[in-house]
C-alpha cells in the first residue's frame, strides 16, 4: 500500500505528560481508518495532531509525501467533523455548508452550486433556509459533514461524530457516512470508542492503548487474531481464566486444573508455556448441564470448564449467565436458561480461545 497520509514516530506532550509515544501510521488514498480505544488512550490527540491542532514534540506528518507537520490546519487540505457538530447557530443550513467556501472568497454562484450539490448528496434538500435549532440531531450531523465535504478536502477527519445521536439514528448515519466516503473515494480517519462502529465502517482499525498502537489490522484481523491480551479484551473477549500449558511442535497441551479438563490443541505457531491468560467471548461457547454428553477428556478441538451458575438475565435473543469458575466469573450466552446454582460445563472451541502469557 502506498501511503497517502503518514504519521512518523509522532510524540505529543501535554506539559510533562507524554500522550503519544512515538506513533507511526500509514493510510492509503481512499482508505477509511478508524482510531479505536478507550478514553485517554491518545486517539483524539492523534487525530488533532493530523489536523494541525496539536504540534508533535518530535516526528512528522506527511500528506502525499509533503511534510505538513508545521503547517496550520487550513493549509493541510483536510476537514474535521466535530463531535459537537460545531454549527453556527445564527446561520442557515446553506450558510453553514458554504462557510468554508466563503472564507476562500469563492464566487457566490460557485458557492450556491456547490451547496446545492452537497445538500442533494446528503438528503438535505428543502432544509437550506433552516437554522440548526430547527433540525434533528441526524440532520445537524449531515450539515456538519456537508460543511466539511464542501471544501473538497483531501482527507476527512471525524472526531466521534455519531456519539451525540440516539442509537437508531446512529445506525443510519453510520451507513450514510460509509457509503458516501466510498462513493467519493475520499481518505478518512475516524475516531471512536465504539467497537461495533469501527468494525462496520472501517477498512482498517488502529487500536490505541496508553499513547501507543496496540494493533493495526482489518476488522476481521483484530477481532479473530488479537495481538495481545489487551486487544482481545477490548475486542470483546472479556472472559478471563488462568491455565497452564506446554508447547511441543505443532501441539499445545493444556494441563488439567481444578476447574478445567486437559486439552490438546493446535499450536498455530505459538510457543507458549507456563501460566497463561485465556480469554473468550461469551457468545462463542457451548453451555450444557454438567454430566451431559460433552467428553471430559482432551478432544483436540476445545477446552472444557466446570462452573456454577450465579446469575441469569435475558437481554434479548439469548439468555445471559454469570458463571463462577473457581474464583473467576465469566459471562456466557446460551439459547436457554440454566437455573441459579446449577453445575454446568462450558465448552470453548479452540478457534475461540485466545491465549497469552500471564504478565
Amino acid at each position: 500500500m502506498n501511503a497517502f497520509l503518514e504519521v512518523v514516530d509522532a510524540r505529543v506532550l501535554y506539559g510533562q505528560n507524554e500522550v503519544l509515544k512515538g506513533v507511526s501510521l500509514a493510510v492509503g488514498k481512499g482508505e477509511f481508518v478508524a482510531l479505536l480505544g478507550s478514553s485517554g488512550c491518545g486517539k483524539t490527540t492523534l487525530l488533532r495532531s493530523i489536523a494541525g491542532f496539536n504540534a508533535p514534540a518530535s516526528g512528522a506528518i506527511r500528506v502525499d509525501e509533503r511534510d505538513v507537520t508545521r503547517l496550520p490546519p487550513d493549509k493541510r487540505g483536510m476537514a474535521l467533523v466535530f463531535q459537537s457538530y460545531a454549527l453556527w447557530p445564527h446561520m442557515t443550513v446553506d450558510q453553514n455548508i458554504g462557510y468554508g467556501l466563503k472564507l476562500r472568497r469563492m464566487p457566490k454562484a460557485t458557492i450556491e452550486a456547490r451547496v446545492a450539490e452537497i445538500k442533494k448528496l446528503l438528503g438535505l434538500d428543502g432544509l437550506g433556509a433552516r437554522k440548526p435549532a430547527a433540525l434533528s440531531g441526524g440532520q445537524r450531523q449531515r450539515v456538519a459533514l456537508g460543511r466539511a465535504l464542501a471544501i473538497q478536502p483531501d482527507i476527512l477527519l471525524l472526531d466521534e461524530p455519531l456519539s451525540n445521536l440516539d442509537a437508531r439514528i446512529r445506525l443510519t448515519v453510520r451507513h450514510e457516512i460509509t457509503a458516501l466516503q466510498r462513493r467519493l473515494g475520499i481518505t478518512a480517519v475516524h475516531v471512536t470508542h465504539d467497537r461495533e462502529e469501527a468494525m462496520v465502517m472501517a477498512d482498517r482499525i488502529v487500536i490505541l492503548n496508553n499513547g501507543e498502537i496496540a494493533q493495526v489490522g482489518t476488522p476481521e484481523d483484530v477481532y479473530n487474531r488479537p495481538a495481545s491480551d489487551f486487544v482481545a479484551a477490548f475486542m470483546g473477549a472479556e472472559n478471563l481464566i488462568e491455565l497452564s500449558a506446554e508447547t511441543a511442535g505443532d501441539r499445545m497441551t493444556i494441563a488439567a486444573g481444578p476447574f478445567n479438563a486437559p486439552a490438546v490443541i493446535p499450536a498455530r505457531g505459538r510457543t507458549l508455556a507456563g501460566r497463561l491468560n485465556a480469554r473468550f467471548r461469551g457468545e462463542s461457547v457451548e453451555l450444557t448441564e454438567a454430566g451431559d454428553t460433552i467428553p471430559s477428556g482432551a478432544d483436540g478441538t476445545s477446552l472444557k470448564l466446570a462452573g456454577i451458575v450465579e446469575q441469569t438475565s435475558y437481554p434479548g435473543g439469548l439468555w445471559r449467565h454469570v458463571i463462577a469458575v473457581g474464583s473467576a466469573h465469566v459471562i456466557v450466552d446460551a439459547p436457554r436458561s440454566f437455573e441459579i446454582g446449577k453445575r454446568v460445563s462450558i465448552r470453548i472451541p479452540e478457534e475461540a480461545l485466545f491465549l497469552f502469557p500471564k504478565q
